[in-house]
């Protein structure tokens, strides 16, 4: 196995008295994806904002492509090329695609915006991910189906050459037909040599895309596991109890 391109190696985080994150280790590597699955309140948001420069962890260390790195902002986080896309995606309903693929990082040319560099990059980022539900990338967000709004929130997390992708419950809100696209995708991304992190209640899509399951339990990584090598009961074991018979870490 080759070696992770993200290490977190003793992260501890904590809201006044609370402990919320307790000596994490977690990996992710390039071109597999990685559950983070727990409970509601184990710390599955608080450890994602921690890499993605949202939170800064009291003590610990994170590693990124073998070299130790300092996350102390989002800014931090992108420039590594590190991108996340929380479960609200953040679209702007009144924007096309390409709008919101560059919100904030427009294309000029002197004071006007390049727009066909713009379309060409964005039809580029999604044929890349075989995307083929999106009608005209000049279709304006509200147009577009709950699939189709994660797929374009994906497509702007990868388009600026990111290298880790943190997806939070990308299938909460959707139908069988739209959950199995954008699993299709997850897939697709991890394919395509990115690492990805993948955060989901929902154990059925977890087995059905992810290499690695890393189970918190208050605040605790019990464990990090290939999923060939656990079941859905011994997940489910971890995920409410912090242990499990048989199952050991795998790193």
């Amino acid at each position: 196995m080759s070696d992770p391109i993200l290490s977190l190696r003793g992260i501890n985080k904590s809201f006044g008295p609370v402990h919320v994150l307790k000596d994490v280790d977690f990996d992710a590597y390039a071109g597999k994806v990685t559950a983070l699955v727990g409970d509601n309140g184990a710390g599955k948001s608080t450890l994602i904002k921690c890499i993605a420069g949202i939170y800064i962890a009291e003590t610990g260390e994170i590693t990124f492509e073998g070299k130790k790195v300092d996350i102390d902002n989002p800014r931090d986080a992108t420039a590594l090329g590190i991108e996340v896309v929380y479960q609200d995606l953040a679209l702007c309903d009144n924007l096309d695609i390409v709008q919101n693929m560059f919100l904030g990082r427009e294309e000029r040319t002197g004071i006007v915006l390049n727009e066909p560099s713009m379309e060409a990059l964005a039809a580029k980022t999604l044929d890349g991910l075989s995307v083929r539900t999106v009608k005209s990338i000049r279709q304006v967000v509200a147009s577009l189906s709950g699939g189709q709004r994660q797929t374009v929130a994906i497509a702007r997390a990868v388009l600026w050459n990111s290298k880790l992708v943190i997806l939070d419950e990308p299938t909460a809100a959707l139908g069988v037909a739209q959950t199995e696209q954008v699993l299709k995708l997850v897939r697709r991304l991890a394919d395509n040599g990115l690492a990805v992190i993948l955060i989901s209640h929902n154990l059925n899509d977890v087995f059905a895309v992810a290499d690695y399951i890393a189970p918190l339990y208050l605040g605790t990584l019990t464990t990090q596991v290939e999923t060939k090598n656990v079941t859905a009961s011994q997940v489910v074991e971890l995920i409410t109890t912090g242990k499990s018979s048989g199952v050991g870490a795998s790193k």
